[in-house]
C-alpha cells in the first residue's frame, strides 16, 4: 500500500462532522503552511456557526450543513478527499479510502462517528431515523401508516413519541420509566400527562434556523442548532449522512393516516423479542392474536408477552462508535462500548493516531462532575481539544486537559419543555452523603438539586421558566458553574426564589448576586 501513496500530509482527518471538521478547521490555521486533508464519505459538511460562549461553562451555537468547498476556500492549505474510508494502516502511517486512493499521514485523527443499531439488519418494515435521507423515508412510511411501534429509550425515542400525530404508537422501553437516559422516573411521570392529551399542544416558536428536508440550493446551508442527544458526526462508509441534528422534526410532517391526534401507549420494561412478517405470523402455532390485531405488515413479539401488529418498526435503541474500518491489521484498544480508547490527550492506543466525538470512549479519569454523553456540544469540544494536542505534538509544547471537561452542561427540550441537565444531573454516582431536593408543579416545572457536603453536585431543570432561569444568570453575570460548585447555606433557597415570576426578576438577580 505504501507504494501507491498518491500524497502525504502533515494532518490528515477523518470525517465531515463536527468533530472532524471542528479539529480539521483548528489545525488548518494553526498551520497554514502544511498540508492537512479531510477525508469525508457525503459532499456536505458540519460546521459550528454562532458560537456564543455564555459562561465559563456553558456555550451555545448553531450547525450548517454546508458545500465542502466552503471549507476549502477558507483554508487553502486543506484539501477535501470525497471517499470513505476502506482501511488503515499504522504502521505504514497510510489510508486507503474506497475509490482505491492511498494516502499518508504525519498525525492522523479519527471523527467517523456512530452508526443506528438496529434491531435488525435485513428486514425491510424495521427503519433506523439518523440522517437526512432516513427522516425522509419515515416521513412517506408514516404518511401511510395507522400504528407503529417505536422501540427505545434515548433522544430519538422521545421525540418521536411526542411529535407523531394521526397515527397510534406503540412504544417499548427496556425500563421502568420513560427517558431514562436523561431524567429520572419521577421526571418521567411529570411528562407522561403530555402524552396523553388529545388536543395537540403548539410547539413553543423556535428563534433558530431549522433542519429541512428539502434539498438547498448549490451555495445554500442546511442549519441545526446544537443542544439535545444528537451527535454530529459523520458515520462513515456505513451510512448515508450525518446525524440529523436539534428540531429536525420541524421541517417535516409527522402525521400518519388516523384521525385524531395522538394515542400512545407505553409498554415498559420490555424489549423485542421476535419480529414476524404477516405470513410468519398466520403460520406460527405460539401466537394468539387479540381480537382487535388485524391484519398488518409486520408484527412485534414484546419479552413481556405482548404482540402487536403495525405499519412499521423504529428501532430507535442507539449508536455504536463506527470504527470498523479501521480496526483491521491495527492493535486499536476498544471500550466497552465499541469506542476507541483514548487518553487525556485524545491519542488512541496507536502511535500518531487520534479520535474524538462519536467514535471514541474517553478512558481517563473523569472530573467527578463530568461524564461523556455521544452529543453534538462535546462532539465540538472534542474536535477542537483533538486538534490542539495533535499541534501540541508536532510543537513539543505540554498540554492540559481542557477545562470543559471538568463540568458537565447540556439544555435541550423534550415534549415542549425546556430540560437543563448540569453535572450529575441523575444522581449518578452520588453516595449516601448526597441528598436530592425535589419540587415539582405539575404542568409546569420539575425542579432537582443533588447536594452534599454544603456543595451542589447535580442539577435538573425540566420547566417552562428556565429560559428566565438563565436570564437572571445572565443579567447577575454569575456563571452556571459558580452556582454548581458554590457552597450553600439553605440550598432550598433555590425553590423559593424560583417561585417569583419575570416581574420579579430585578429581586431574584440581586439574589443570587448575594449567595454566590
Amino acid at each position: 500500500m505504501e507504494s501507491k501513496k498518491e500524497k502525504t500530509f502533515k494532518f490528515v482527518v477523518v470525517g465531515g462532522g463536527i468533530a472532524g471538521v471542528t479539529c480539521v478547521e483548528q489545525l488548518s490555521s494553526q498551520f497554514p503552511s502544511e498540508a492537512v486533508a479531510l477525508v469525508t464519505a457525503g459532499p456536505h459538511i458540519k460546521a459550528v456557526t454562532n458560537y456564543k460562549q455564555v459562561s465559563r461553562r456553558l456555550e451555545e451555537f448553531d450547525v450548517e450543513e454546508k458545500p465542502s468547498s466552503v471549507l476549502e476556500e477558507k483554508y487553502p492549505n486543506l484539501t477535501i478527499i470525497h471517499s470513505a474510508v476502506k482501511s488503515l494502516r499504522t504502521r505504514t502511517h497510510c489510508v486507503e479510502t474506497a475509490d482505491g486512493r492511498v494516502f499518508g499521514y504525519e498525525k492522523l485523527c479519527i471523527c467517523s462517528g456512530a452508526r443506528p443499531k438496529l434491531l435488525t439488519q435485513e428486514n425491510p418494515h424495521v427503519l433506523g431515523i439518523r440522517d437526512t435521507d432516513s427522516a425522509q423515508e419515515f416521513q412517506k412510511r408514516l404518511a401511510k401508516a395507522k400504528r407503529i411501534v417505536v422501540v427505545g429509550n434515548g433522544g430519538i425515542a422521545l421525540e418521536l413519541v411526542y411529535e407523531v400525530r394521526r397515527c397510534e404508537v406503540i412504544w417499548a422501553v427496556k425500563d421502568k420509566a420513560i427517558g431514562n437516559t436523561f431524567f429520572d422516573a419521577g421526571a418521567a411521570q411529570f411528562l407522561i400527562p403530555s402524552l396523553e392529551a388529545d388536543k395537540e399542544q403548539a410547539a413553543a416558536p423556535c428563534k433558530r434556523q431549522r433542519f429541512t428536508t428539502e434539498e438547498p440550493a448549490p451555495d445554500a446551508a442546511h442549519t441545526f442548532t446544537a443542544d439535545e442527544y444528537s451527535r454530529g458526526q459523520n458515520p462513515g462508509p456505513v451510512e448515508s449522512g450525518s446525524a440529523l441534528g436539534p428540531d429536525w422534526h420541524r421541517g417535516i410532517e409527522l402525521r400518519g393516516a388516523e384521525q385524531g391526534s395522538r394515542r400512545v401507549s407505553v409498554e415498559y420494561q420490555c424489549e423485542v423479542e421476535h419480529i414476524f412478517t404477516l405470513e410468519e405470523f398466520l403460520v406460527s402455532s405460539k401466537q394468539t392474536p387479540k381480537p382487535d390485531t388485524g391484519s398488518w405488515p409486520v408484527y412485534v413479539q414484546l419479552t413481556n408477552g405482548e404482540t402487536f401488529g403495525c405499519d412499521f418498526v423504529v428501532s430507535a435503541t442507539g449508536v455504536v462508535p463506527n470504527t470498523e474500518p479501521f480496526l483491521h491489521g491495527n492493535n486499536f484498544s476498544l471500550a466497552d462500548d465499541g469506542g476507541l480508547r483514548v487518553d487525556d490527550h485524545m491519542m488512541t492506543s496507536e502511535t500518531d493516531v487520534y479520535a474524538a466525538g462519536d467514535a471514541c470512549s474517553a478512558c481517563w479519569e473523569h472530573s467527578p462532575l463530568w461524564q461523556q454523553m455521544r452529543l453534538w456540544t462535546q462532539a465540538r469540544q472534542m474536535g477542537w481539544y483533538a486538534g490542539r494536542c495533535m499541534a501540541a505534538d508536532v510543537l513539543s509544547e505540554p498540554i492540559d486537559l481542557d477545562f470543559c471537561f471538568e463540568l458537565f452542561s447540556h439544555v435541550t427540550k423534550f415534549f415542549n419543555y425546556k430540560v437543563v441537565l448540569l453535572g450529575k444531573f441523575n444522581a449518578q454516582g452520588l453516595g449516601s452523603d448526597h441528598e436530592l431536593l425535589v419540587r415539582c408543579t405539575k404542568g409546569r416545572e420539575y425542579v432537582k438539586v443533588g447536594a452534599g457536603a454544603g456543595t451542589i453536585s447535580a442539577v435538573f431543570l425540566l420547566m417552562s421558566l428556565v429560559d428566565i432561569f438563565f436570564k437572571i444568570f445572565y443579567i447577575g453575570r454569575i456563571n452556571m458553574s459558580r452556582c454548581f460548585l458554590a457552597k450553600f447555606t439553605d440550598i432550598r433557597g433555590i425553590f423559593i426564589y424560583m417561585r417569583h415570576s419575570t416581574a420579579k426578576t430585578q429581586n431574584l438577580t440581586k439574589y443570587f448576586c448575594c449567595s454566590f
